[in-house]
């Protein structure tokens, strides 16, 4: 589903990606780990075109991001076609970006509404059922200010998911969340995990990370320093950087 081949970032002089090559199969569930400034979080917006690369590489279901090959040069898309390929991903971010003056139900409806074109009654039953799905079905009418971050961060789920993506992006969904709303996120995603979304989450929930996942990566300093199971990672890291961050979050 995504392949990253020998990606570059740098902002002004800092290098924020210093070669990631990277694949995720379909319907795998990726967790990726490390100190805040890593990289993780500037990963997952090149995947999504947030960010632009300086060089390298990222393919998403088989199509090139951002770019189209012609004999053996590269044309940068436009920004329409741009806007075409962000919509095999859906993404969810630390905060939680709803539209303060739209309910829930609007919330999830607006984007298949006005980016898809698709019909309203359409739109509105797959909106129901998602609130239903993330277990918000009697908070339709509500609005964001009406929610608690927990709430919120599942609208923003049903949200992402409304759009019918391929691929799922979290980045730190938990982290703006009171400790006692994390669950009940976190209880979503492991959901979603189980129907075959293939999801990349950068989190700091080890014990998500050790449950859910196929594989976890643990990036520092803008490059990925160790790859494998949960429990290769997690339980018997091999890299000195891996141990002390592991250390210092169990600590």
């Amino acid at each position: 589903m995504v392949v990253a081949h020998d990606v570059h970032k740098y902002y002004d002089n800092y290098h924020a990606l210093k070669g990631i090559n990277l694949e995720v199969a379909a319907g795998e569930v990726l967790c990726m780990v490390g100190p805040s400034g890593s990289g993780k979080s500037t990963f997952l917006r090149c995947i999504n075109q947030l960010e632009r690369l300086h060089s390298g590489a990222i393919w998403v279901d088989g199509e090139l991001c951002g770019y189209r090959q012609k004999g053996d040069r590269l044309r940068a898309l436009s920004d329409n076609d741009i806007a075409r390929q962000r919509l095999s991903s859906g993404m969810v971010f630390q905060r939680f970006n709803l539209f303060g003056h739209m309910s829930a139900l609007q919330n999830i409806m607006e984007g298949p509404l006005v980016v898809q074109g698709r019909k309203r009654s359409e739109v509105r039953a797959e909106a129901e059922a998602l609130l239903q799905r993330v277990g918000l079905a009697d908070k339709a009418g509500a609005y964001p200010s009406e929610l608690s971050g927990g709430q919120q961060q599942r609208v923003a789920i049903a949200r992402a998911l409304a759009m019918r993506p391929k691929l799922m992006l979290f980045d730190e969904p938990t982290s703006a969340l009171d400790p006692e709303l994390v669950g009940e996120v976190l209880m979503v995603m492991k959901d979603l995990a189980l129907s075959g979304m293939t999801m990349i989450v950068v989190t700091h929930e080890l014990g998500f990370a050790r449950e859910v996942s196929n594989r976890v990566v643990f990036m520092d300093q803008g490059e990925v320093l160790e790859s494998g199971t949960p429990a290769e990672v997690l339980n018997h890291p091999q890299h000195a950087r891996t141990k002390e961050f592991i250390a210092a979050i169990l600590s």
